[in-house]
């Protein structure tokens, strides 16, 4: 057991940005004034804001936390709001602070169905982007009538802490059985909070 307290699973650390210029920990007011559009509270999305600042617009959760949806300006982003080739909804955390707090990356479940369709496979890209080592993993067990896709069934979540981070990258990939074939749950989600100590 002392082998896996020195081992590199547990000394590595991340350094770098969560999602383009943005990183856990953060001031809000460093935020980028360009290169992000559609700003509006996650709670009601019909309440939209001007942009970053006006965060304190948004209903605090339970922790004092407030989310934003936002999305990637289409000047600079030809493709939409995509990361690392998915269409995705992104939604990011900010304390009573006005720093960081957290970001969460889903999977949009409304792109074209050529694009989700590998929706799945964002989740690896994230495990591989804080070190594949070290991830606590769990499959869960089919529903009732639940099948797979492709012969593929997943339901997977993945846990890991590092430089501060707590990470859970979370994937499904299977029918349900009321879904006919062009339907199905495809999708990851990302969540990336700050540890608590």
């Amino acid at each position: 057991m002392v082998a896996l307290a020195s081992s590199p699973a547990r000394t590595e650390e991340f350094s770098g940005n969560d999602l383009r210029d943005i990183r856990l920990g953060m001031a809000a007011t460093e935020l980028a004034d360009t290169g992000y559009v559609d700003f509006s509270c996650a709670a009601d999305t019909k309440r939209t804001l001007a942009g970053w600042k006006d965060w304190r617009d948004c209903p605090a959760d339970a922790s004092g936390t407030r989310a934003i949806r936002f999305g990637y300006d289409p000047s600079t982003s030809r493709d939409g709001t995509m990361v690392a080739g998915h269409p995705a909804i992104l939604t990011l955390l900010i304390d009573d602070t006005g720093h960081i707090a957290g970001l969460q990356i889903e999977t949009d479940p409304k792109a074209r169905l050529y694009i989700r369709k590998k929706a799945f496979l964002l989740g690896l890209q994230a495990k591989s982007r804080y070190g594949a080592e070290g991830w606590a993993c769990t499959d869960g067990q089919p529903g009732a009538g639940d099948q797979p896709v492709g012969g593929v069934y997943l339901k997977e979540r993945c846990t890991k802490t590092v430089s501060g981070r707590s990470l859970v990258v979370e994937r499904n990939l299977f029918r349900r059985p009321d879904q006919d074939m062009k339907s199905f749950v495809d999708e990851t989600r990302i969540s990336i909070l700050r540890a608590k100590d």
